[in-house]
């Protein structure tokens, strides 16, 4: 798995709003992990930003949320999560809060599959079963880098589909129905 970034980030907890330094990973997959330490041996919170992550802003784009003490409001950086929640996160610097903000958002849209070198194969961090992005590295220096976008049409018509099972349901019960009153006909 490929780490798109790595670094340490004020978090405010959910329910006391205290603000703590955590150090975080950004996996290709679209996981955020917070760990307690730089070290990384237990983790505080795992976050699926694929499955959960509604937008990201950042800066002067959350009005609503005080930054720590001794940290400027351009430093802050606000997930917004499904279902109300939010994760709100603090940068040392404007510039790092971009460019974190940037990163989630990136992890958060696009699926990408890693070639690994050691045996030579592509490790896949499918976003569904569905959309697939082959990535070939160059060939040397200056080379080009060949990608192969796979899209499986499956979804496309999913409103058909859906149309077309409850039409076929809907004969199936009244054929059912006109079954069991056979009996009562003949009595």
């Amino acid at each position: 798995m490929a780490l798109l970034k790595s670094g340490s980030l004020w978090r405010q907890s959910s329910i006391l709003r205290r603000w703590k330094l955590n150090w975080c990973d950004l996996w290709i997959d679209g996981s955020f992990v917070f760990y307690k330490t730089q070290s990384r041996r237990d983790y505080e919170t795992k976050v699926n930003l694929k499955a959960t992550c509604v937008n990201v802003k950042s800066g002067l784009e959350c009005p609503n949320v005080c930054p720590p003490e001794s940290h400027p409001r351009e430093n802050l950086l606000v997930v917004y999560l499904r279902h109300g929640n939010m994760l709100i996160l603090c940068a040392n610097s404007e510039d790092e809060a971009l460019a974190w903000k940037l990163t989630l958002m990136e992890a958060k849209r696009n699926p990408v599959f890693t070639y690994n070198p050691y045996d030579d194969t592509y490790q896949t961090v499918p976003v569904d079963s569905h959309n697939a992005v082959y990535i070939m590295p160059s060939t040397g220096s200056g080379g080009t880098q060949h990608v192969w976008v796979h899209r499986d049409t499956y979804g496309d018509n999913f409103g058909e589909q859906i149309a077309l099972g409850l039409l076929a349901g809907m004969a199936a019960g009244t054929a059912m129905r006109s079954l069991l009153w056979m009996p009562f006909w003949f009595c």
